[in-house]
């Protein structure tokens, strides 16, 4: 039992670190109607100015909020730059623009700041707690804290509030919202500001865990991206629930499925999300679409 419930625990902690990554992704979908490829290298820039700040003598906190603070202005600024381009066009290009600015973030941090490992400080203490018999990291229950606020936050944002209501409907229907008096151009940039802003947590709560390179969120995203597909696009719930399932369920197959395995655990999340979407197409908490014709 004290096996089971270990490796729950770390489930949930690696969980947490692809939801975090997951809840940007959604933040610009809910946004733009994309899917942000990108995301994960715009949290590693992030992550490394934050890192920078606090080689220059800033505590870690005041680094962190001049990051979001610059990560929203750099996320706008794609948008208005870059993405206005594509947006109105084949969504099928805008994904792949999404995927060379992943490639091109991920080189230009290369290039500023080699490949090498950098130590990144720790928000929250390493020190650990028992419970139930699990060692649990303060570090650990702080990021799961941080990331239940977030997705409540994001949760009544879109549910609750004009600017959270714009935001989708530019997203469903861009003509017609304009049409409706909203500023299309502003909250798209706001979108992508959010998300990039999102994204500059995400990066100070990963990279403590993985070690500060250029391809950090690498493998995070691959997995944030079946957290979105397995939770549903337009939730921010479903897509943390998600994260905590993957995370859990590859720990558990990892030493209960013999055939799995730590080679194949890999694998895992892949085909839970391929067994639900045969089942619920739109996700497990995603809303079915309806197309009127």
């Amino acid at each position: 039992m004290g096996q089971f419930i270990q490796l729950v625990v770390d489930g949930l902690s690696n969980g947490s670190i692809y939801a975090v990554l997951a809840l940007a992704i959604v933040l610009v979908n809910q946004a733009t109607g994309l899917i942000n490829f990108a995301q994960g290298g715009m949290a590693v820039f992030s992550a490394y100015i934050t890192w920078l700040l606090t080689e220059h003598g800033l505590s870690l906190i005041l680094a962190i909020l001049l990051s979001v603070l610059a990560s929203f202005v750099l996320g706008a600024l794609v948008e208005r730059l870059v993405m206005r381009r594509f947006e109105r066009g084949d969504p099928d290009t805008a994904v792949v623009v999404t995927i060379g600015l992943l490639t091109l973030i991920t080189g230009i941090c290369g290039w500023l700041w080699t490949y090498n490992n950098q130590q990144f400080r720790s928000l929250f203490s390493l020190t650990t707690v028992s419970i139930f018999g699990a060692a649990v990291s303060i570090r650990s229950i702080g990021t799961f804290a941080v990331i239940a606020v977030i997705m409540l936050f994001l949760q009544a944002l879109f549910l609750g509030t004009k600017f959270g209501l714009a935001l989708r409907a530019v997203a469903i229907n861009p003509k017609s919202a304009a049409l409706s008096g909203l500023p299309v151009g502003r909250l798209l940039m706001a979108g992508w500001g959010l998300a990039a802003a999102l994204g500059a947590v995400a990066g100070a709560l990963v990279a403590p865990q993985l070690t500060l390179t250029p391809g950090m969120m690498d493998t995070a995203l691959v997995y944030a991206l079946a957290a979105v597909i397995l939770g549903g696009q337009s939730s921010p719930v479903g897509v943390v629930v998600a994260a905590w399932l993957i995370g859990v369920v590859e720990n558990l197959a990892a030493v209960y499925v013999h055939f799995i395995g730590y080679d194949l655990k890999v694998a895992v999340p892949f085909i839970l999300t391929f067994v639900v979407l045969v089942v619920r197409p739109q996700g497990l908490f995603g809303r079915k679409v309806v197309a009127r014709v």
